[in-house]
Parts: structure tokens; sequence; C-alpha cells
């Protein structure tokens, strides 16, 4: 017999007048999602969909979220806009978490009036085939089609001194031929190049980014509520 699960799905990045950003799927977990995540994940096609385990009790200020991240074709220890997008949302529930609980990690969330912020270690996100570019021009002319395997970020400084950064990136071989926004990948680019970032990927999403000590970057952008799906399966 088919069942039906709802699926908020946000935009998360979006630009200051809550454009663009990078949509993710959000389900509550259940015994209809249960054992099922990896076939829900393609069916819906974001680049990642993100399934809520539980929220653990207590004050407001202790309260871990359990989290799984799934793309269309894998399940994911850590990724970034799943993180900031899924804090937001909790939050917006009346349910906020200080800690999102994830494979690779403990993730802290800072939920600020103008951004979602989190805090993770730069390991836990993958490695990327890295395409620094001249300009961002070189970066807007790449065709997503020319691109196979697993992670390219192409990057261009808009503005050095003000750490300015264009981004694209293209994940063809786990079912993302470009993605909008990327946060893992946000994460690792601020540790290469050892500074805090403004990052304008996609079609005009926007990431923030802030190097603290012991490998860790801070994460954080704009997320808005986006629909409701209801997905047969």
């Amino acid at each position: 017999m088919a069942e039906t699960i709802a699926v908020d799905v946000v935009r998360v990045f979006t630009d200051a007048q809550g454009g663009h950003g990078n949509e993710l799927g959000i389900i509550p977990s259940s015994v209809v999602s249960q054992g099922r995540e990896q076939t829900i994940a393609a069916l819906l096609g974001f680049s990642e969909t993100v399934f809520v385990d539980g929220i653990g009790q207590g004050p407001a200020e202790n309260r871990v979220a359990h989290i799984r991240i799934f793309t269309p074709v894998t399940e994911l220890p850590f990724a970034g806009h799943p993180s900031v997008g899924t804090a937001w949302w909790l939050a917006r529930r009346g349910t906020p978490a200080t800690v999102l609980r994830e494979k690779a990690g403990d993730v802290t969330v800072n939920n600020l009036p103008d951004a979602t912020w989190i805090t993770a270690h730069a390991a836990w996100a993958p490695e990327y085939d890295w395409i620094p570019a001249a300009a961002a021009a070189e970066v807007n002319a790449l065709d997503a089609s020319s691109f196979t395997g697993a992670r390219h970020y192409a990057y261009a400084w808009v503005d050095q001194a003000a750490g300015h950064l264009r981004s694209r990136m293209f994940s063809p071989a786990m079912g993302i031929a470009e993605d909008e926004a990327t946060g893992a990948a946000a994460i690792r680019v601020t540790a290469r190049l050892a500074r805090d970032l403004r990052i304008t990927q996609g079609t005009g999403s926007e990431l923030l980014t802030a190097l603290i000590e012991d490998d860790r970057v801070r994460l954080g952008g704009r997320t808005v509520f986006d629909r409701t799906m209801m997905v047969t399966l």
C-alpha cells in the first residue's frame, strides 16, 4: 500500500533579499522513512536531503538533534548546507538545537537574527579538485556538462582585499551536476586560503565563513522556508 510523507523544503544560503539559495529537503524520521532514506533522497533529487532522527530533551541551551544526510546516490558523514538549513528549521519549529549530531561528529550551532552559523572541522569536509581561476568571468564561463568524477570546485577572487570569492561546484558522480551552494567546500576553501570569506556561488547564493583555531571553521548564511511537499512512496 502506498504511503505518503511530508517534506519541508528550505533554501539555504540565500542572498539578503531571500533569493537564490540551495534547496534542502528535511524529513522527520518515522517508521515510514526508516530504511528507505536513500530511496527517498533519490526520488526527491535535491543535492541533499536530511532525516531528523530525534531531538534531545532538556534545556534548550543543551539540546542535541540527531540527523542523517543523503545525496541522491549516497549518505554523507557531514555537509554544510544541510547542517545550516536543519539548524534554522529546528529553531523555526520552536525546537532549537545547540548541537547537530552527525556521522562525522558534533556540529555546534549558533542561531543569530541575521544568519544561522555552524562550526565544524575542515577535515570532515571531503576533498575537492580545486580549480583556481584568474577572474570571476572564467568561473562563470565553465560548462557543467564537461565535468566528470567526484567533486570539482572552481573559484576566483571578486575582491581579494575584502575576502570575496566567486565559486561553482560540480559533482556528477554524487548525482549533482552543479551544486547551487556548497557549505563543505566553503569550509575547505576557507582552510585552504587561511582567511575568512564571503562566497558567491551558483546563481547568486551567499555563504559566509570564519576561520578559527584547531582546524575548525564557522559557516553561516540565511535560510528561508520554501514549501512543503507530499511524497508518495
